[in-house]
């Protein structure tokens, strides 16, 4: 079992920047492949970015490649998520999840966070 907390949502200007934070519990953190998706009103959920176990693969939807990074402190079980130069289509809420792989997929996820909500104003 992995239970994902995040954090670090909120108000942002567009072209500002925020970083979302995903906290996991469990011993195993390292043999989880880790992802960000987000869910925007009226929308079906979608995948943004994941990260393999030792974090040297990342792979990130065409919409956000160059403005946002992903990154993992195995240490910390922590995930981390910076956003850069934010748009208005941004605004969703974001949510962690991971799955028991040393891929790095874009689906399949088994665990998943309770999601933090980003708006960002134009």
């Amino acid at each position: 079992q992995v239970q994902l907390v995040e954090s670090g949502g909120g108000l942002v200007q567009a072209g500002g920047s925020l970083r979302l934070s995903c906290s996991a519990s469990g011993r195993t953190f390292t043999s989880y492949a880790m992802g960000w998706f987000r869910q925007a009103p009226g929308k079906e959920r979608e995948f943004v970015t994941a990260i393999n176990w030792r974090g040297g693969n990342t792979d990130y939807a065409d919409s956000v490649k160059g403005r946002f990074t992903i990154s993992r402190d195995n240490a910390k079980n922590t995930v981390y998520l910076q956003m850069n130069n934010l748009k208005p289509e941004d605004t969703a809420v974001y949510y962690c999840a991971a799955r028991q792989t040393y891929m790095t997929p874009r689906g399949g996820y088994n665990y998943w966070g309770q999601g933090t909500q980003v708006t960002v104003s134009s």
